[in-house]
């Protein structure tokens, strides 16, 4: 059994959670924000990391048959998701990844499809590229998103979009496309000469009742016009060792996609993530299983604590992520108040809902993968503030 009720002390580390500017600001602030879990990574990547630093000698590296098998391996286990090595292409992260994408397959001016709220560092590839987003809005129904696939298509047609960017699990707000749904998009896309760049980043975060579908496992055809975004950081708490595998099934796009990593000056993960990376795929499933198991546990503890201490605050039940996307419009706070409010009453440092773009205002978005102890610390302040300053 691992050990994630463990609290490792993280100030003071060069952290970009725990030593970022709100910390330092405040020592009382509670870092919840980005997507960087409070858990230490399962033994077999730190023992192979020692190893490789042993070692002493960090020349140049290249990319090795056993760790692109190791991708293989762990695609094929956990996601029933089968690739084959020449597909890999290598980068230092997935948000890199996408502004080559960007790069590769679109122009200036180009105009490429998001559904909001998403991911914000969508929005920062797509116009740091000199091109243009364009929106279809998520339809929030009850308790949960919906796509509407009119809408979408209406979009692609009146703007002649290029690329469309899917989220799938979608960050922020938990959604889990189910292979009916994909298909609805992919057969639109497919239809109007669209690229498809999924992003599947948290493919491992994915909770009963739901199933996370590789983009191209929807339909044989789709390999044709996809660009699929995976990587250990998540899963295994790697985002410092910057390393990504890009899945590129075309051989075509495949070759345009690296003649643009060369000529952009990206370069392979350095030999420690590779290293650590081959070691999470090979010997992480156990880990994984009982994270995923743990980080259920958190997700009850939130919504019942919501459910029966602030029944006004809704919480959106995640199908996949870590993330959880919360709804205090009940409170009848502008935005930038809400943050203010959450950064110096409660204490909490979170992702607020309105930098994810249309339909974020009003929410904020949770990290849970914290230790229970640290969950129940940030759950309790919420509630404290919010009566104090009597706003329920």
């Amino acid at each position: 059994m691992y050990d994630f009720d463990k609290v490792i002390e993280r100030r003071n580390t060069n952290s970009a959670k725990w030593d970022g500017e709100h910390c330092k600001n405040d020592p009382e602030v509670l870092p919840m924000w980005v997507a960087d879990m409070d858990f230490e990574t399962l033994p077999e990547v730190k023992e192979a990391l020692i190893k490789r630093a042993q070692h002493g000698i960090f020349g140049y590296a290249g990319v090795t048959d056993d760790y692109l098998q190791a991708v293989i391996d762990w695609m094929e286990r956990r996601h029933q998701f089968h690739i084959e090595k020449d597909w890999i292409v290598t980068t230092t992260g997935v948000v890199t990844a996408l502004r080559l994408a960007v790069s590769t397959y679109t122009k200036e001016n180009d105009n490429i499809l998001i559904m909001k709220p998403v991911y914000y560092p969508f929005d920062f590839s797509i116009k740091g590229r000199n091109r243009n987003v364009i929106e279809c809005p998520l339809v929030l129904k009850d308790d949960h998103y919906e796509c509407d696939f009119e809408l979408f298509e209406q979009k692609i047609i009146d703007n002649d979009v290029k690329m469309f960017i899917l989220c799938n699990p979608h960050n922020p707000i938990g959604k889990v496309w189910t292979k009916e749904e994909l298909k609805q998009i992919g057969d639109i896309c497919k239809k109007h000469d669209v690229i498809v760049v999924s992003d599947e980043i948290h493919m491992d975060f994915v909770y009963e009742g739901h199933t996370h579908v590789p983009f191209v496992e929807v339909d044989e055809s789709y390999k044709d016009f996809t660009i699929i975004c995976t990587a250990p950081s998540k899963t295994f708490n790697l985002a410092a060792l910057q390393t990504s595998n890009i899945i590129i099934p075309n051989e075509t796009l495949r070759e345009q996609y690296k003649t643009e990593k060369q000529a952009s000056g990206v370069t392979d993960p350095n030999i420690f993530g590779m290293d650590a990376c081959k070691a999470a795929y090979t010997y992480g499933d156990k880990w994984v299983d009982e994270l995923l198991v743990y980080l259920q546990g958190n997700i009850d503890y939130m919504i019942d604590f919501f459910k029966t201490r602030l029944p006004e605050i809704k919480v959106i039940k995640p199908e996949g992520l870590y993330l959880i996307w919360v709804d205090f419009r009940a409170l009848n706070l502008e935005p930038k108040d809400l943050e203010d409010f959450m950064l110096h009453k409660v204490k909490l440092w979170l992702d607020e809902g309105y930098i994810f773009g249309t339909g974020g205002e009003g929410f904020e978005r949770f990290n849970v993968a914290c230790p229970r102890s640290t969950l129940k610390q940030a759950l309790e302040a919420i509630e404290k503030a919010i009566k104090e300053n009597q706003l329920l």
